[in-house]
């Protein structure tokens, strides 16, 4: 099998998980980042912020959303060069809640699922896996 294809198999796999995770907490009209940042183990005072009732509105929008169009956008292969660092930065923000150092859940040490995903996002950006059967190979190929 070779590189391009292994690239473009993972960025729609890794692009479906996304969006998936994006469309659930869009159509479920109780769901909320509430429980998952108010139970925060690692810097629990920054995220109590995005709690604050002001805020909290914003949190769900940005979490909904940028699931959804991170996935999309992965699926599709546009701007993916954006799109897995900004998604890799989301997943550190994810991470850190869960992890009460040196565990994270009952069956990690340091590394869970958040961080080989923010790894893979990086590794789609680096390699501009969007070029490889994408759109952003599309526009490069009407240049």
């Amino acid at each position: 099998m070779n590189t391009k294809l292994i690239l473009f198999i993972t960025r729609v796999a890794m692009g479906w998980l996304f969006l998936y995770a994006g469309l659930t907490k869009v159509f479920n009209s109780n769901w909320s980042a509430a429980g998952y940042l108010g139970n925060a183990k690692t810097f629990p005072e920054f995220y109590n912020w995005f709690l604050r009732p002001e805020i909290l509105p914003f949190t769900n929008f940005m979490n909904e959303w940028g699931l959804t169009l991170l996935g999309v956008s992965l699926i599709l292969g546009v701007l993916v060069k954006y799109s897995g660092y900004l998604g890799a930065l989301l997943m550190l923000l994810y991470y850190f809640p869960v992890l009460d150092f040196p565990k994270i859940g009952a069956n990690s040490y340091l590394v869970d699922e958040h961080i080989i995903y923010a790894l893979v996002l990086v590794l789609l950006s680096v390699y501009r896996a969007g070029g490889y059967w994408g759109v952003d190979g599309f526009w490069k190929s009407r240049k």
